[in-house]
């Protein structure tokens, strides 16, 4: 079988009969199906076929389970796994805005978290809102910058994937448009090889208000994914870049298995995987990993 469907949910969502009615409505549409693979009970299993494109495959099993808290990732088979991973920070990495959250430091998370939505839903010029709303924390005690980070959590299966890839061979770099504050300690914890970023301006222990050019924005992302895939002599095939935000679309796109992690809509409707209900453990299954591979730290 040249391609796989991949079906995958939270642990104990994933049911025999889901699998099934995947199975039966690509048949339905003229696909051959393999015998179905669990990579995880009751969470993640794949489903060989072929004979459909991987877009009508996704189509097909997405109308199958409609309303179903199941993620679904049709891809080719061969190359799956993944030689080189980028990924975005804030609400992938992360669970938070942490930008949003530092201005929480200086009473005006609302302001510039209301900005930061539209900007990440491609409603704004990235650099523009992001220079907006680093003005607007003129004057705040760098001090603030570290209480944010003693509040910043992990996303659910983030030092899996990175430790799981790592074993593996795979080079892992975090690209953020946020700050090189969160992303060297973000990197350091999770176990990425390097981390790419913003870096905040400060003056006498206070935030200056700018921040430092070139800024990483979409653009970038993509030339950094560009830059490391060509570093370790691998086509664009062989990444994987995982975001959420508008500025994560383009490297989204040219990844080889590029993912919306519960994304923004644009980029939920533009990216040719999305998982919605998974944790990021769920881009290891894409892979086909299996669970009893998963590497904790």
């Amino acid at each position: 079988m040249d391609h796989v469907l991949t079906l995958i949910a939270a642990p104990g969502g994933l049911s025999t009969a889901s699998l099934h009615a995947a199975r039966d409505a690509l048949a339905r549409i003229g696909a051959t199906t393999g015998t179905p693979d669990w990579l995880a009970p009751e969470q993640a299993a794949d489903l060989p076929f072929a004979g459909l494109a991987a877009d009508q495959a996704d189509a097909a099993a997405r109308h199958a389970l409609t309303g179903q808290p199941v993620d679904i990732i049709a891809q080719a088979a061969a190359g799956r796994r993944k030689r080189l991973l980028i990924a975005d920070m804030d609400s992938t990495i992360v669970t938070t805005e942490t930008l949003d959250e530092l201005a929480g430091q200086a009473g005006i998370k609302e302001r510039i978290a209301a900005i930061t939505k539209r900007a990440m839903n491609g409603e704004l010029d990235f650099e523009g809102a992001l220079r907006e709303r680093v003005g607007m924390l003129k004057g705040l005690p760098v001090e603030a910058m570290q209480r944010t980070w003693e509040e910043t959590e992990l996303m659910p299966g983030a030092t899996q994937l990175v430790a799981t890839m790592r074993a593996a061979g795979a080079r892992c770099a975090l690209v953020s448009g946020g700050f090189t504050f969160f992303t060297g300690r973000v990197a350091a914890l999770v176990g990425f090889h390097e981390h790419h970023s913003n870096t905040l301006l400060e003056a006498d222990g206070r935030l200056t208000g700018d921040v430092a050019d070139p800024i990483l924005g979409r653009n970038a992302k993509l030339a950094t994914l560009k830059r490391l895939a060509a570093e370790e002599g691998i086509g664009l095939e062989a990444t994987l870049a995982v975001g959420d935000g508008a500025n994560d679309l383009d490297m989204i796109q040219a990844a080889g298995l590029g993912v919306a992690y519960r994304a923004k809509p644009v980029v939920a409707a533009a990216a040719r995987a999305r998982v919605e209900h998974g944790d990021l453990s769920a881009l290891l299954f894409a892979q086909g990993y299996r669970n009893t591979e998963f590497v904790a730290d």
